[in-house]
């Protein structure tokens, strides 16, 4: 053969082999529901008794709904093993009760055994499990624990019930005996399969994003009022919303939980199907900068450029992994008893506004500030969104802060 039907050949060739690779798959995994992770304080840690030879029933709603979903068990915060012998989920039949549809009970599974051994600082999914979970649908899933953890690993601020029983109960319909606290312990994440252009949103943010305000047990948080607007229309319902707010959270130092820029990979990066990041963290840095006492000039105008500093983090390693990442103007906190912010604070706080809106700064800008200030005083809060601390938004501002996020954003 001579070398230019050789090279026909070849090309020839290439093009079958290429022409008959596995098409691109239709379907993935995707984080619908997902908390932040910390060590609990002492008033919000379970007692070791608590967790001794106890079912521990916690409810959760995804975003996007799915027919085969895994569970993330985390020990992340441990400091040793955590061993969970049987472990189930199922279809919540009301959020803020106990009760389940016997129907839908499921045991998961972790490579084929019902227990499952997490090293400390891990996480561990579940073996897939077929289970139609409805989109904006409440979960519970049920922990059978032999003995406490060494380290808890929680989400204080679930504003959601969960319930603690003695003896391995996982499977029973209702706990009505049950011990209520309003944490989550030792779950980090819901997965279900999704159609391959699903995608999720990460909001990174403060006790605003985690739902103080907002009502236990109602869901009614800002993240989730973006999530019930992404599920009303057909474009959006692929979009999952992942809560990543910590009470106190601040983007410098840690507050009750790590700083932003400390648990970015495992909050952010590590989140399946993440694609866009919204951040809304900030107010605390500035609160707490002056709440014991005042800060000079200069040392003002440095606390501002740290802060700044730390969005020109997140927004390189968001870019750097695929991710749009979107900035939030910080919500006032003039009258706050808490911080006592004077002009000085509010001048950083628009200062701080200020670079947020600048384009190329961040892919793109969710107004909060403009949403929740009052036109006659923009240092605080507009008084109907106010939940009376002059700092979190009532449950009317969580819904103006939700209807308020350009769904165009996430195109």
């Amino acid at each position: 053969m001579k070398p230019i039907g050789k090279m026909i050949a070849a090309s020839l060739l290439f093009f079958a082999v290429a022409g008959s690779a596995a098409p691109a798959p239709r379907e993935t995994w995707l984080r619908s529901w997902a908390s932040a992770q910390q060590i609990p304080e002492d008033r919000n840690a379970l007692p070791d008794a608590d967790f001794k030879d106890a079912t521990l029933r916690q409810v959760v709603r995804v975003s996007v709904g799915g027919e085969r979903i895994r569970v993330m068990l985390t020990n992340a915060f441990g400091t040793e093993p955590l061993r969970i012998d049987s472990a189930h989920v199922a279809l919540s039949l009301a959020p803020a009760s106990s009760r389940i549809d016997p129907a839908s009970d499921r045991a998961l599974t972790f490579d084929g055994s019902p227990e499952v051994v997490i090293p400390a600082g891990a996480s561990w999914l579940s073996d897939p499990v077929a289970l139609r979970a409805p989109a904006l649908k409440s979960l519970a899933i049920t922990l059978h624990f032999p003995d406490a953890p060494k380290g808890q690993t929680s989400h204080p601020g679930s504003r959601a019930t969960s319930y603690v029983v003695h003896g391995n109960r996982v499977s029973a319909p209702e706990l009505a005996d049950a011990k209520k606290v309003e944490h989550w312990f030792q779950i980090g994440g819901v997965e279900v399969v999704a159609p391959a252009t699903a995608r999720a949103i990460v909001t990174l943010g403060d006790s605003i994003t985690d739902g103080n305000g907002s009502t236990t047990d109602g869901n009614d948080r800002w993240p989730d009022i973006l999530a019930n607007r992404l599920q009303a229309s057909p474009a959006t319902r692929s979009i999952a919303v992942l809560n990543h707010g910590i009470g106190g959270g601040r983007l410098l130092l840690d507050g009750l939980g790590p700083n932003a820029l400390a648990r970015f990979d495992r909050d952010v990066l590590a989140q399946t199907g993440v694609r866009y990041l919204i951040v809304l963290e900030g107010v605390n840095d500035l609160g707490v900068f002056t709440r014991d006492a005042p800060q000079s000039p200069a040392a003002h105008a440095a606390q501002v450029a740290r802060m700044i500093g730390a969005y020109r983090q997140i927004v390189a390693r968001a870019r750097g992994a695929g991710i749009k990442a979107i900035g939030a103007t910080i919500t006032p906190y003039g009258g706050s008893d808490y911080y006592h912010p004077d002009a000085t604070n509010e001048a950083d706080r628009q200062a701080i506004n200020r670079w947020i809106r600048t384009p190329g700064n961040f892919d793109g800008v969710v107004d909060f500030d403009a949403v929740m200030r009052d036109p006659a005083n923009p240092m605080r809060l507009r008084p109907a969104l106010d939940k009376g601390d002059h700092l979190h938004p009532s449950v009317a501002g969580h819904r103006a802060m939700g209807d308020a996020i350009p769904l165009e954003l996430f195109k």
